[in-house]
């Protein structure tokens, strides 16, 4: 079997999603976990958008020992040294240059002749290569850019010494036999090609990046880049979970297979899930609420006469368990501890108490504590950000033939206070009330509710996105009661959006 390496860049397109923004520790979280999940590669963020993402960068570097940390650069020498900085502490560093090649950015956003693209990525993967024994060159807009000058670029790009060349299709352009072409036409068109490893990268604004992905493979690719659950700008990018179980479940077909550790996908695609605020779509293939389920009498008759009549893949294979205790108010620490266990969690003696306190807190409020309950709890985020409001209490009174009222009593640095508020429904009347107590004005950007189990007394998850000029912050809140999940994840988001200021800086976007 063929080795695909797999370049994740959930921390850097993925968090440029519009409305997602992870802080340093949600980032260093995430990628631990991308770490368990087996990547090869990670790109950790922009380094040279802000003093944020360059400390983020940094600390992510930091933290994980067994992958490859990249970050991102333009063709720009400031850039580059932003990586030099972000970079050091890491075991495996690398840096990733980009720049556009195509006619219409080359025309329109860089306006440069094609010598004078040449000329400047040559300088910047010199200039890299005085720091860096590992780098990446990406073509901007390479899906659009003509063959002849692409393979010049990509040929100049394996003289000066790039480890890998990426090939991206930017925009969700092409099609599959349009884009694994490129990869064919490079293989046999630019001399010592072999030296270095061709990498795809698919956007799927026409719904086709994994398609294009697996096209790539199929005609050379040495490594795919992708995203947990597929996000990214626009309509997102490939989804590293989908090309992982394309190649495990069609391994005859494809001849080649990455390197992850599959049973973690599930537990991946949660924990982005959750910190990102990025629900994912029940129908979304491998990690979607519905990838596994079977209402159809016909399926479900074919199901339980044999599995694989209807499943191709089992629900184990990406870490998902079937439950074998149920759990309740009644139940004690050892039955608990054994279900963490089941779930795939090992905590120490602290960590399981702490847990064990939310769960029997949870427990006198619902019947049964599903294994999602548990999920959420034991994932629920555990911020460092310092608590400058803290909800104690809050009454809600509503009617239809009332305005409704809302009273909340929030702890302070200054002490506790209480603030009533009237609005336009209960929620508002709630944020109108915390606004009170905080004096802080913000603008409500976003507010999600999903559930996290199933019922009527379903755990239920809020997602809130605060902004304050140009500054943003997400907040949530978890609760059997939405209200009360309502205004935790409002405080939350404030609390982050105070700490944020005072490391806030500019933010440059790009886009490969």
């Amino acid at each position: 079997m063929r080795k695909i390496y797999v370049f994740d860049t959930t921390l850097r397109d993925g968090e440029q999603s519009p409305g997602v923004n992870l802080n340093t520790r949600e980032k260093v979280e995430i990628a631990h976990q991308l770490e368990k999940l087996g990547i090869d590669r990670m790109e950790a963020g922009f380094p040279a958008a802000s003093p944020g993402d360059l400390a983020a960068v940094n600390a992510v570097a930091r933290a994980v020992k067994n992958v490859t940390v990249i970050g991102l650069s333009r063709s720009r020498e400031q850039d580059i040294d932003a990586v030099r900085e972000a970079l050091q502490g890491a075991q495996d560093p690398c840096i990733h240059v980009f720049l556009a090649t195509s006619s219409i950015h080359r025309k329109f956003k860089l306006r440069m002749e094609k010598e004078q693209v040449l000329e400047t990525a040559q300088a910047a993967i010199r200039y890299a290569k005085k720091y860096f024994s590992k780098i990446e060159f990406s073509l901007e807009d390479a899906g659009r850019t003509e063959r002849d000058f692409l393979a010049e670029m990509v040929g100049m790009a394996v003289r000066e010494g790039a480890n890998v060349v990426n090939i991206p299709d930017t925009v969700g352009y092409l099609n599959p036999s349009e884009y694994g072409a490129i990869f064919r036409f490079l293989k046999e068109n630019v001399p010592d090609i072999e030296k270095v490893q061709l990498s795809a990268h698919c956007h799927n604004d026409l719904g086709m990046a994994t398609a294009n992905t697996l096209s790539a493979i199929m005609n050379g690719a040495d490594q795919i880049e992708g995203t947990v659950n597929g996000i990214g700008e626009r309509a997102g990018n490939t989804a590293i979970e989908e090309i992982a179980m394309a190649l495990e479940t069609r391994q005859e077909f494809f001849q080649a297979k990455t390197g992850l550790h599959l049973t973690e996908i599930a537990r991946t695609s949660r924990l982005v899930s959750k910190l990102t605020g990025m629900v994912v779509p029940g129908n979304k293939a491998i990690v979607g609420a519905n990838a596994f389920a079977h209402e159809s009498g016909i399926h479900q008759d074919g199901m339980l006469k044999e599995k694989t009549t209807y499943e191709i893949m089992t629900p184990e294979s990406i870490g998902l368990k079937e439950s074998k205790l149920v759990l309740g108010k009644h139940s004690g620490r050892h039955a608990f501890r054994e279900k963490l266990l089941d779930l795939g969690y090992e905590l120490n003696e602290e960590q399981v108490n702490e847990a064990f306190s939310k769960f029997k807190v949870l427990a006198d409020k619902k019947k049964e504590v599903s294994d999602d309950d548990l999920l959420a709890l034991l994932e629920e985020r555990l911020t460092d950000t310092p608590e400058v409001f803290k909800l104690e209490t809050m009454f809600v009174a509503y009617g239809n033939a009332s305005t409704p009222t809302a009273r909340v009593t929030i702890e302070t640095e200054n002490g506790t206070i209480e603030e009533e508020a009237e609005g336009n429904g209960s929620v508002d009347a709630i944020y109108n009330a915390i606004d009170k107590v905080t004096a802080e004005e913000v603008t409500l950007s976003d507010y999600s509710i999903k559930s996290v189990s199933h019922g009527k007394d379903a755990l239920g998850e809020v997602h809130v996105v605060l902004s304050q000029n140009d500054v943003a912050a997400q907040g949530r809140g978890l609760s059997t009661d939405i209200l009360e999940a309502s205004a935790r994840a409002y405080v939350d988001a404030v609390n982050q959006l105070i700490e944020k200021r005072k490391t806030f800086g500019r933010r440059d976007r790009v886009t490969l």
